[in-house]
């Protein structure tokens, strides 16, 4: 177990300065255009890609870090400079977690470059789990996978919705339910390969925020994949749906058959401290600004700033910044130890950054006034954005459900 300290380590700092000058240089300047043009912001993609922040080596250094710190630290510098193209760049890693957490090394080895794609022509990978009918509910999921014992392949047939990069990833990552009557227990993950006939791009959303990034529905027409494209395994997944079963008889559901095994789950758990940094980033660019704003900014004859209104304000926009970022480095180290989230500490960092960021945000709006409701200045694209950080990955309810069965040791309906 690494040593725990708030002190950041030299390749820490280097990584945190290096990711930062490319915020400031080359996303922020694009930040409004590609917010405007609600599209993919392929050209920093790929330089970012041609520089080596898109990258399957970089992502894995940082997920290497012993401390647990790097990750955070990265994803905070990318979102402080804009959360759209911020997601653009890191939403593949949503999918490269699935992997980590369902597949084997084999499958890492095959599938995770291709996710990446290459500096000359860069590609995105989508993690696709939730549905119309099974947001929240992942027990609800109607997506089916049948195994062909004839032909040794899966067929997928379902829709999913609010997918990063859905339709327009080089590979898929799919959730679907292999034993409906198991629930949860009865679901598993699957990569679909490029250029797999009967996935289709259903709707484009077109969102309130991080409108850089592409999110939309996939469509699963009888998806035919070989039967390699299992993640983890046949083999793991008999023995899996077999315990399932047992357990089914034994009198436990299978929505509360524990959380073992359930595919979306394992991939959203392990990915909530990075995403809690997310939010973080947008929650401090939007300070910075009304910190700034407030020191020039004159009214009777004096900075905002001077009057306790506008100080006390943004001492707790500052205060409650510096508490979301100490609960995200917290989970991310207990995660690299090794430590069990045992009372939903994940959860915690998720909740509190995402519901700081919409605080922040709103109270940046505040102290701008009516600049701050106008395009000319950031805060009000970085509001918009910071919304769906109490939304997506888990709901700020479902992260205060998670927390209080963990606390209770009860099953909270």
């Amino acid at each position: 177990m690494s040593d725990f300290s708030l002190q950041l380590n030299d390749d820490q700092r280097t990584v945190q300065e290096w990711v930062h000058g490319f915020a400031a240089d080359v996303m922020r300047p694009a930040a409004s255009e590609w917010d405007e043009r609600e599209e993919t912001p392929w050209p920093i993609i790929q330089e970012a890609a041609k520089v080596g922040l898109y990258s399957v080596d970089f992502f894995a250094e940082a997920n290497a870090d012993p401390t647990g710190l790097r990750l955070p630290i990265v994803m905070e510098e990318l979102f402080w400079g804009d959360a759209g193209i911020g997601l653009s760049i890191v939403g593949t890693t949503l999918a490269a977690a699935a992997m980590v957490a369902n597949g084997t090394p084999d499958q890492l080895i095959e599938w995770v470059p291709q996710m990446f794609g290459t500096p000359d022509e860069p590609a995105v990978a989508a993690f696709c789990s939730s549905e119309p009918d099974a947001g929240s509910d992942v027990s609800a999921m109607r997506t089916r996978a049948v195994y062909d014992e004839a032909k040794d392949e899966w067929v997928l047939n379902g829709t999913k919705t609010w997918a990063t990069n859905g339709g327009i990833a080089a590979v898929h990552v799919i959730t679907a339910s292999v034993e409906p009557e198991l629930k949860v227990r009865g679901q598993a993950s699957f990569v679909i390969p490029p250029g797999t006939k009967g996935l289709a791009q259903g709707q484009k959303f077109s969102k309130h925020g991080i409108r850089a990034s592409h999110t939309a529905e996939v469509v699963l027409d009888d998806v035919r994949i070989p039967g390699s494209c299992l993640l983890g395994g046949q083999e793991k997944l008999d023995a899996r749906l077999a315990r399932a079963r047992e357990r089914l008889a034994a009198g436990e559901s299978g929505r509360s058959a524990g959380r073992g095994g359930q595919a979306a789950m394992a991939t959203f758990e392990s990915s909530r401290p990075a995403v809690a940094a997310q939010a973080v980033g947008i929650a401090r660019a939007a300070y910075e600004v009304a910190l700034e704003y407030a020191k020039v900014r004159e009214q009777f004859g004096r900075p905002i700033i001077t009057n306790q209104a506008i100080a006390f304000m943004l001492a707790d926009m500052k205060t409650r910044i510096d508490a979301a970022r100490l609960l995200t480095w917290r989970a991310a180290w207990m995660s690299k130890a090794g430590q069990s989230f045992t009372a939903g500490e994940g959860s915690m960092s998720k909740l509190v950054a995402g519901e700081t960021a919409v605080w922040v945000t709103e109270k940046a709006i505040q102290v701008l006034g009516g600049n701050g409701y106008t395009r000319d200045y950031p805060v009000e694209r970085f509001a918009r954005d910071a919304k769906i950080y109490t939304i997506f990955e888990g709901t700020s309810e479902i992260q205060r459900l998670i927390i209080s069965r963990a606390i209770s040791g009860m099953q909270i309906p």
